[in-house]
């Protein structure tokens, strides 16, 4: 981060607070400038962020640490945060800040125009606290040796005794999955997501770890019949130039759940400008910019997400080979909001 793009006496109280060195080449006083913190982890992200400064001269600076860290850090700094636009990727952690107050609302036409009224945070009337720039499902994969494809074709019947020993999965505390379980619960009710999740906790193969992707191949080698995955885990293995890897998806059977009911769950990576953002007409700009069918098509090429915006087409032959599928429309923020009570749910079944 550049030290003269701030007050000196604002950079030795941070500094002092934080312990965080920053350096960076120095931006003359004319200079455009707009300060980012991510949690997007994607090496395919810097042709976004390269694209963004070539079309518009505003210069990133960029601090790159994961959810947590980053909520931590704009608490920390309050008022003095230099944060001009926070970037988060899940729908509980955007609703968390949000709840938090780190988030400034924006009132903008395109951004209302181009994305989804439900990929959007609250509004008061003062305009939207976050938006969502690309999606991910969260699929069902298989055994195609092991298990039958019509006995785990909706999120329900992975608590059917027929599955019993064959499910498994990361935490159930991940913030992917406290995501899927909050949508189910808005969907069916305390009760009947209780009675769920304690038959999902009765049929697993072994006690959660690792990550979607140590799931996916866990399924394909036998270790368990079932699982729960994000779709860009899912087309990064199928686009892997690993022979490994593409053995693996020759095992495995990938299932976009309840097409007949409400739908596919779909998680949400989205940005806000933060609330005390001193480059606010920047940060609105950059979050325009990432609602454009360009960086859409990026953020589906790259990294395998579905754009937020409709009628975006994609490149991606992962993405076109899993196909389209009818997704649940329920608020993101609702589903983010419904994570505190989940996490109570999952303490009462057992769900490590």
């Amino acid at each position: 981060m550049t030290a003269s793009s701030f007050p000196k006496l604002l950079l030795a109280s941070i500094t002092a607070a934080l312990g965080l060195g920053l350096a960076a080449p120095a931006a003359t006083a004319q200079e455009k400038v707009l300060n980012l913190y991510s949690a997007r982890h994607y090496q395919t992200d810097e042709a976004l962020y390269t694209n963004f400064t070539k079309a518009t001269g505003i210069r990133i600076n960029r601090v790159d640490t994961d959810d947590a860290a980053l909520l931590q850090r704009l608490k920390t700094e309050g008022s003095a945060s230099p944060a001009d636009v926070v970037l988060l990727v899940d729908a509980a952690r955007l609703w968390r800040a949000e709840t938090d107050g780190l988030f400034s609302p924006v009132k903008s036409a395109v951004l209302e125009q181009r994305i989804p009224a439900q990929l959007r945070g609250k509004d008061n009337g003062e305009g939207s606290q976050w938006f969502g720039f690309s999606t991910r499902a969260r699929v069902i994969v298989y055994n195609k040796a092991d298990v039958k494809a019509e006995n785990v074709d909706t999120y329900e019947k992975l608590a059917d005794p027929v599955n019993k020993g064959r499910f498994c999965s990361r935490s159930g505390s991940h913030p992917y999955n406290l995501s899927l379980f909050g949508a189910y619960l808005e969907h069916l009710g305390e009760a009947k997501t209780e009675a769920w999740l304690k038959g999902i906790v009765a049929n697993q193969a072994r006690d959660p770890k690792g990550g979607d992707t140590d799931q996916i191949k866990a399924v394909a080698t036998g270790e368990c019949g079932v699982t729960l995955s994000n779709t860009y885990y899912v087309a990064r293995l199928m686009r892997s130039s690993n022979p490994d890897d593409r053995k693996t998806m020759e095992q495995v059977g990938v299932i976009f759940p309840n097409q007949k009911t409400w739908g596919a769950h779909v998680n949400v990576a989205g940005g806000a400008v933060a609330r005390h953002a001193r480059n606010r007409d920047a940060a609105i700009r950059f979050l325009e910019y990432l609602s454009s069918d360009d960086a859409q098509r990026y953020f589906a090429d790259g990294n395998n997400e579905y754009p937020a915006v409709a009628g975006v087409k994609t490149a991606n032959p992962a993405l076109t080979t899993l196909g389209a599928f009818n997704q649940e429309l329920i608020p993101i923020s609702v589903v983010g909001q419904n994570s505190a009570k989940v996490q109570q749910i999952l303490d009462r079944v057992g769900f490590k």
